[in-house]
């Protein structure tokens, strides 16, 4: 029996990306965002979530795209990351699917604009292709620490 890893498909420009459902917390529409002062251009800032100060990215930015104007379709996605919740801004979340794990391919060497170190794989389901997130790697500790220091 194959073993399926469930994944969030989502969408940035015109491509659809994939992150496993259990790192993922909850999807919401875009809330208020309150900015962080010196925080890096991904980080849009902050916002209260059920009581909780979550750093929101947008991931669009992140990965080098260009900003464009957020709209009904716009959502973050939470996920949890080295115990800590963290925001993700996405054009729209499409989808939860069942992917079996042997259909997971190896990225190609070259994924568009995507730096190659933020894809754990890429997946072929019918005529669509996802390409899968390595959130550590996209969010690295590192990274998730500076997030919010204001120096």
């Amino acid at each position: 029996m194959s073993e399926d890893m469930k994944v969030i498909v989502f969408q940035i420009k015109d491509k659809e990306y994939a992150i496993p459902v259990d790192k993922v917390s909850g999807i919401e529409k875009l809330l208020h965002i309150t900015r962080v002062p010196k925080a890096v251009t991904f980080v849009k800032g902050v916002i209260n979530l059920r009581g909780v100060i979550t750093p929101i990215i947008d991931l669009r930015i992140r990965f080098g795209f260009e900003e464009v104007e957020y709209d009904e379709s716009t959502r973050i996605i939470v996920v949890f990351l080295d115990d800590m919740e963290v925001g993700l801004i996405v054009d729209s979340a499409n989808d939860v699917l069942d992917i079996p794990v042997e259909s997971i391919e190896p990225q190609p060497e070259v994924v568009g604009h995507l730096a190659s170190e933020y894809i754990s794989g890429v997946v072929k389901i019918e005529k669509r292709l996802l390409v899968l997130i390595n959130l550590e790697k996209a969010l690295s500790l590192e990274m998730t620490e500076n997030m919010l220091r204001d120096g």
